[in-house]
């Protein structure tokens, strides 16, 4: 199985809610959603240089994960994948900003590292909670809990037509690298000549199947907004649900957890 195939059993799999019973998983979307949200804000509005204070947040993934059975160590794999745009973010902050911060073992740390740093994990939790929201909801339920919860239809509606449209250029892709190895006699990869007329290729076969997706959809009555999925209803759970996190969140947002653990440790 290739690469692109995988992709597009990924994209198609994380559509709807799993079959998979957890803890978690009957939980309503827009209690997962809010949470989420609340969880970024915190995360996002600490200070770069209070590293200590971002590390904490690691304790929704960490517990949040399990409770959905999704392994941590699977969910922390995947959000490397957008490591390298995030040092590429960063990349120059040790260079601009040479404060002295602290001192480790005799050596210098500059608040330019430290910012460096806090970037790379924010970035990596953030992704995480996505990755969590989306594994456990579902990308089509996450688009319903934000219109219910007031969202304009356009965004939404625009969230899902990105997400399909995805899984229209992976599958094109597909099909032109099966056609390109049908005919290669065995070579593996393309020459540097090739790159451009297979991307130039494949945005206008998207464009062209994109476009007949559309007419096929307004000639079956689409008024710009898509039925998704039967919406679940707020219960109790997802009200503790709230109660729990929220709290938490903002607990850990606006305490330093880290300088009051230290002196309840020296008493």
């Amino acid at each position: 199985m290739t690469r692109l195939e995988k992709a597009i059993i990924t994209l198609n799999t994380r559509q709807g809610r799993p079959d998979t019973a957890s803890h978690i998983g009957d939980t309503d979307t827009r209690a997962l959603l809010i949470v989420t949200v609340v969880y970024l804000v915190a995360m996002l509005s600490v200070p770069l240089q209070r590293t200590d204070s971002i590390i904490w947040f690691a304790v929704y993934p960490i517990i949040s994960a399990p409770l959905a059975h999704i392994p941590y160590e699977r969910l922390f794999r995947n959000s490397l994948y957008v490591l390298p745009f995030l040092v590429f973010i960063g990349i120059f902050n040790p260079f601009y900003d040479r404060t002295p911060a602290f001192m480790v073992f005799g050596l210098t740390v500059t608040a330019g590292l430290v910012s460096f740093i806090s970037i790379l994990i924010r970035g990596l939790l953030a992704t995480q909670a996505l990755l969590l929201l989306i594994q456990v909801a579902g990308f089509n339920e996450m688009c319903e809990a934000l219109r219910r919860l007031g969202c304009p239809a356009i965004i939404s509606t625009q969230l899902l037509m990105v997400y399909r449209y995805l899984q229209v250029l992976l599958q094109e892709a597909l099909t032109m690298q099966r056609a390109r190895l049908a005919r290669s006699y065995g070579k593996g990869s393309f020459k540097v000549s090739m790159w451009g007329p297979f991307v130039g290729q494949l945005l206008l076969r998207t464009i062209e199947r994109s476009r007949r997706i559309n007419m096929a959809m307004k000639a079956r009555g689409f008024h710009g907004s898509l039925s998704t999925s039967q919406p679940t209803h707020w219960d109790t759970a997802a009200t503790v649900y709230c109660l729990i996190w929220i709290p938490l969140l903002l607990a850990l947002r606006f305490l330093d957890i880290t300088t009051l653990l230290l002196t309840l440790l020296v008493r």
